[in-house]
């Protein structure tokens, strides 16, 4: 498809400072590390037997999730449309001496043949592109046994966040006016090419903002272990993390 460049979620991460200070931002802390290592561990659970395994990881930043993958065993090709982020990530896998093929490409249009790949991954892509369900088409298109997606659950407080930035954005404000997305909506979508859900992981009741100023790995645990007890996880549990098969 033909998508148009002006939309916030190629400006902001064509920013060299963006980039440079993703990671710090995203994963920096206690609950960072907690973000990183529960997004690993359901990586590698998803994709097991992983070793071996061709995955492609579309939207892949700054190369956090690839990097993981590769240290699990995969063989993983990374794709994302920003220089920048990709940059970083080049220097990520030089670090870590992980040979890891990355290139840009639009996640609206993969340039990777129909189920070439195991499996393709892409998280917290689908709730910024322009058309996250033509993504999960592409997604669907080249993997030939698995694709893993995460969002924002539209039955979440996430949803009143998303609301008020996109009121901010429409006054002119320089926000990531994201998306959130019904579990329903999600099935749907690969339900129409072929694919069926096998697991849904939820993550947080509470806002992430709010456990990162807390910054205390045990409170989350405790917190939201609590939350998942007496049902509210299931109910507005987010982000969604789906697992969904050929």
């Amino acid at each position: 498809m033909s998508a148009s460049r002006d939309h916030y979620s190629y400006e902001h991460y064509a920013d060299a400072q963006v980039a440079e200070r993703f990671d710090a931002l995203r994963f920096g802390g206690p609950i960072g590390q907690y973000l990183l290592d529960t997004q690993q561990s359901l990586l590698v659970a998803a994709l097991a037997p992983i070793d071996g395994k061709l995955v492609l990881d579309v939207g892949t930043g700054t190369g956090r999730a690839a990097l993981g993958l590769t240290d699990a065993g995969a063989r993983v090709i990374g794709l994302d449309y920003s220089a920048e982020m990709l940059r970083v990530a080049r220097s990520r896998a030089s670090e870590g001496k992980a040979r890891i093929p990355l290139g840009r490409a639009d996640a609206h249009a993969l340039p990777i043949a129909d189920r070439a790949v195991d499996a393709a991954v892409s998280l917290r892509v689908l709730m910024h592109a322009i058309d996250w369900r033509q993504c999960v088409a592409e997604l669907c298109r080249v993997a030939r046994w698995r694709v893993v997606v995460d969002f924002p659950a539209k039955a979440s407080l996430a949803a009143l966040e998303s609301a008020a930035r996109r009121v901010r954005k429409s006054l002119g404000r320089p926000v990531e006016a994201y998306r959130v997305i019904s579990a329903g909506e999600m099935r749907a979508a690969f339900a129409a090419h072929g694919f069926r859900d096998v697991s849904a992981h939820r993550q947080f009741v509470l806002p992430i903002a709010l456990h990162k100023r807390v910054g205390s790995e045990a409170w989350t645990r405790r917190v939201e272990g609590g939350m998942e007890r007496i049902g509210l996880m299931r109910l507005f549990g987010s982000p969604v993390t789906v697992v969904a098969e050929r």
